[in-house]
């Protein structure tokens, strides 16, 4: 207490300023800020999204997703369709439906089945304009040195019928034995200067078959005498 009248000051030590962390008398008004929420500014709690409120931003892989529908996917499928379309079409367009012939190249079997067999490969060359090869096939691809080596090639002739020839070292060859087993001896046809035995076929055809360098060769098909003669004529040893 303070004499002469001056008043009183309380030294309750509550009333004084102390050194630790402030603390907030219930009756102290916080500081707002201008244009700020009053009941915000007093209330430091974290504010909890209302129930109805707005929710989160997806990630860019629910987007993706949300996005990825079914007439999103056919948008992106039908570019393709399309040049599939083409591609057939522009092959549809280059086949002559009356011509439906379709002619391979004779080369890679006959390089394969020379570079393999042991015996001379010979090859129909130079057939007249209208012979057209049609297939050719040959087991040497499956066969190392030594083993029975055996080609097949076809044509369609002139005259719209079959040729087929064949040359093998394997008397077991399916190719061989499907036309000389059960085909009946017509004696021989010399066929510029070689001597080929003339055979007719269960099927009714007629066959040309002789031994070269250990391998036989056969001439056969639908065609005429006269077609399988030319063929059997234009065979010539193998050469790239």
């Amino acid at each position: 207490m303070l004499l002469g009248g001056v008043g009183e000051r309380c030294c309750d030590p509550r009333g004084m300023p102390g050194t630790g962390p402030h603390r907030q008398r219930p009756d102290e008004q916080v500081p707002v800020a201008p244009g700020a929420d009053p009941v915000s500014a007093a209330d430091p709690s974290p504010v909890t999204p209302d129930a109805g409120g707005t929710s989160p931003a997806a990630s860019p892989t629910v987007d993706r997703l949300q996005r990825f529908t079914a007439a999103n996917m056919i948008r992106s499928l039908l570019p393709l369709v399309v040049i599939c379309l083409v591609i057939v079409g522009i092959t549809a367009l280059r086949q002559n439906p009356e011509d439906p012939v379709r002619e391979v190249d004779t080369t890679s079997s006959e390089r394969a089945a020379s570079e393999v067999a042991g015996y001379e490969v010979l090859v129909p060359r130079d057939l007249p304009e209208g012979w057209r090869p049609t297939s050719a096939r040959t087991d040497a691809g499956a066969a190392t040195a030594g083993d029975p080596v055996t080609l097949q090639i076809g044509w369609l002739t002139p005259e719209e019928e079959f040729a087929g020839y064949v040359i093998s070292d394997e008397p077991g060859a399916t190719a061989l034995t499907d036309v000389l087993e059960d085909a009946t001896d017509d004696g021989n046809q010399d066929v510029d200067g070689d001597t080929w035995q003339r055979l007719t076929t269960e099927r009714g055809e007629t066959a040309l078959t002789r031994t070269e360098g250990g391998a036989t060769l056969l001439v056969t098909g639908s065609a005429s005498d006269d077609e399988l003669r030319t063929l059997a004529g234009s065979l010539q040893p193998y050469a790239p």
